[in-house]
C-alpha cells in the first residue's frame, strides 16, 4: 500500500487543479475518509455545479445569435460613458465565433474590474473581430451625446476587419447604417455578443480615463472615469474644466 498523502498535499493539489481535472480529482480521494479531504470533495462537487449553471447561463446567452446566425457574421454592439461629465464616449463592435465557449460574458456592470480584464484579454484574443469607436468631448459638445453615440458606433462597425451581417444592438437602432439591425432592450444582459462588447467598451474606456489621471490628477478620472461624483464636481467647481471636460454637461457647476 502507498504512502498516505498527507493533506496539506492534497490541498495544494486542488487548489492548483484545473476546472477540468476536478472529477478525476475527487475520482482519486472519495475514498479517503479524511475529514479535511471530504471537506475538499465537497468543494470540488460545489465548483463542477458551479461550472455547469455557468455554462447553461452562457447557452442562453446565445439564443439571439443562433436565431440569426443563417445571416453571417452576427455582430454585437454596445457602448460606454453616454453620461460622464468627462471623457469620450466609446462604442464597440464584436463579431465572436459560432459557438463561442467564453464564459462569465455578462453586462459589464454586473462584473469586478478584474473579471471585466481577464475577459477582455479573452474576447481579444477569440473574437473573429474587434471593432472601437471613439468620439470626444468636443464632437460631443457639437453634435449632442446622443448622435455621438450613433456616430462611435458606425466609427466600431467601419474598424472591424470584417463585415457584418446582422448587428445585434442594445437597445437602439443606429442610422446611416445598410446592415440589418435587432435591437434588443437590455441586450448586454441577453446576448453574448451585446456582453462582450459592453466589456471591451467598458475596458477601453476606464483604462483611458486612468491615462488622463495621470495628466490631471485634481480631478481623480481614476477613481470616477469622469461621471459626476460629489469629489468631481467639487473639482470642477474650484479648478475650473479640463480641455476633456463635456461643457454642454457642465453649465450647471462652472
Amino acid at each position: 500500500m502507498g504512502e498516505v498523502k498527507k493533506i496539506g498535499e492534497i490541498k495544494e493539489e486542488f487548489k492548483a487543479a484545473s476546472d477540468s481535472l476536478l472529477p478525476s480529482f475527487i475520482e482519486k480521494y472519495s475514498t479517503d475518509g479524511r475529514a479535511g479531504v471530504e471537506k475538499m470533495i465537497e468543494q470540488a462537487r460545489k465548483k463542477i455545479a458551479k461550472l455547469e449553471e455557468e455554462k447553461q447561463r452562457t447557452e442562453n446567452l446565445k439564443v439571439y445569435e443562433r436565431e440569426y446566425e443563417s445571416f453571417g457574421y452576427v455582430c454585437g454592439i454596445d457602448e460606454v460613458g453616454r453620461g460622464p461629465l468627462a471623457g469620450p464616449v466609446v462604442a464597440v463592435a464584436v463579431i465572436l465565433p459560432k459557438d463561442c465557449q467564453i464564459l462569465y460574458i455578462n453586462d459589464s456592470k454586473k462584473l469586478s474590474a478584474k473579471k471585466r480584464d481577464e475577459l477582455y484579454d479573452i474576447i481579444m484574443e477569440e473574437a473573429v473581430a474587434v471593432g472601437i469607436g471613439m468620439v470626444s468631448p468636443q464632437r460631443i459638445d457639437e453634435i449632442n451625446i446622443l448622435q455621438a453615440t450613433y456616430e462611435a458606433m458606425r466609427e466600431a462597425i467601419q474598424n472591424l476587419s470584417v463585415k457584418p451581417d446582422i448587428l445585434l444592438n442594445d437597445a437602439v437602432t443606429i442610422p446611416e447604417v445598410d446592415i440589418r439591425q435587432v435591437p434588443i432592450i437590455k441586450g448586454d444582459a441577453k446576448s453574448i455578443s451585446i456582453g462582450a462588447a459592453s466589456i471591451i467598451a467598458k475596458v477601453t474606456r476606464d483604462r483611458l480615463m486612468e491615462e488622463y489621471d495621470a495628466i490631471l490628477p485634481e480631478y481623480g478620472f481614476a477613481a470616477n472615469k469622469g461621471y459626476g461624483s460629489a469629489a468631481h464636481i467639487d473639482a470642477i467647481k474650484k479648478h475650473g474644466p479640463s480641455p476633456i471636460h463635456r461643457r454642454s454637461f457642465i453649465g450647471n457647476f462652472v
